[in-house]
């Protein structure tokens, strides 16, 4: 169903070049991010008073653009291994399905790998949360998370192409983004139900999916159709569904309510992030103050046309609100109920916000800290 080789292939090509590095400064780089890592971890956990007790085992992987996009592929490959064997097997039996499956098994792993390509030059870290046990990722690390756990992705990059770009501290932005991407390692760490129950929300997503190839590749057309601002052939009026993401078009019903539930989870951890980045920051990082304000400001000017569109078609538009809706979620509740009170969102997957409390944290409060009068 999907050539994986091909995807990393693919996206090694079109990738663009990194910033011009001398080994020895791209040395000194990746030895800094790491010792930012270590010290993020400390000003996190007091921070947040979260996991005070446990020791992070969860590797940290300074990578390059090639390294990012095969850990990422690794992930995939994981995550949507059920969903691929069942339409693999609904393929095997059809007629030419063998040779069907081998062409659009190249044809998914070029597509794939174009997005990735994209995606490889504007990624400065990620958690990657469903990191496989027993595959080889990039050198010049540790390979494989335990236990299947996660594992931090520091772009390496990436980052010195931003901090030049935003011509501001090194050191400082290489802090304030360890700063971020150590909140996602220390949430998922200090609460160990977290990672099974987005697995499980995902997984009953991908379960909801129609495993017939041809649907799905119908249903991609009409997203790309919509997006575009066309319509399917006969269909008359405006695309109901332009605008939207191609990831949000190809839903069912069911599917749709999981993605709010998702949504809102990711909200959570994302503006969760950006609340302590930005409540740890000024303590730490001593240009703070310039450094959100530029990287607000290159957020918001955006790029290419092409570039605005494939961030469009790709969702990406979707995650800058998750960062705003949940990051003003976490500072309402803090500001009302105190930290130790907001940490009440970790205790069960019934204590998490749901898509409409995120925009009314006044409900959250009230359903899990106010009981109702009788």
């Amino acid at each position: 169903m999907v050539d994986w080789d091909l995807a990393v292939a693919t996206a090694t090509r079109l990738m663009r070049p990194g910033p011009d590095v001398s080994r020895d400064d791209a040395r000194a780089v990746v030895s800094e991010l790491r010792r930012h890592a270590k010290t993020s971890e400390e000003h996190v956990r007091g921070f947040t008073r979260l996991g005070t007790e446990e020791i992070h085992d969860t590797p940290v992987l300074v990578v390059d653009r090639p390294g990012w996009v095969r850990a990422n592929v690794a992930g995939f490959r994981e995550l949507l291994k059920p969903l691929l064997d069942k339409m693999q097997e609904r393929r095997g039996s059809s007629p030419g399905g063998a040779l069907l499956g081998t062409v659009g098994g190249k044809v998914t792993g070029v597509e794939l790998g174009m997005l990735l390509s994209f995606l490889a030059s504007r990624v400065l870290g990620q958690y990657e949360t469903f990191a496989p046990a027993t595959r080889d990722l990039p050198a010049g690390g540790p390979a494989d998370a335990p236990n299947g756990g996660g594992r931090l992705l520091l772009v390496a990059p990436n980052i010195v192409h931003v901090e030049r770009e935003l011509d501001v501290h090194p050191h400082d932005f290489r802090l304030w983004v360890c700063l971020h991407e150590e909140t996602h390692r220390t949430q998922f760490s200090a609460v160990p139900w977290l990672r099974d129950h987005l697995e499980g929300e995902i997984q009953s997503f991908l379960a909801e999916t129609d495993v017939d190839p041809m649907t799905v590749l119908e249903r991609v057309r009409q997203a790309v159709q919509s997006f575009a601002g066309g319509r399917p052939e006969g269909e008359e009026g405006e695309a109901a569904d332009e605008g939207r993401s191609l990831v949000e078009l190809v839903q069912t019903p069911a599917q749709r309510e999981i993605l709010g539930r998702l949504t809102a989870v990711m909200s959570l951890l994302e503006g969760h992030a950006d609340f302590v980045m930005d409540g740890v920051g000024p303590e730490v990082v001593p240009s703070v103050a310039e450094i959100r304000e530029k990287f607000q400001q290159r957020r918001a000017k955006g790029a290419s046309r092409l570039d605005l569109a494939l961030r469009k078609l790709l969702g990406l538009d979707a995650k800058l609100r998750q960062y705003r809706d949940g990051e003003r979620f976490v500072r309402a509740v803090v500001d009302e109920v105190g930290m130790d009170g907001f940490n009440r969102v970790w205790t069960s997957p019934n204590t998490l916000p749901t898509k409409a409390e995120i925009a009314k944290p006044a409900e959250w409060i009230t359903r899990v800290h106010r009981k109702p009068e009788s």
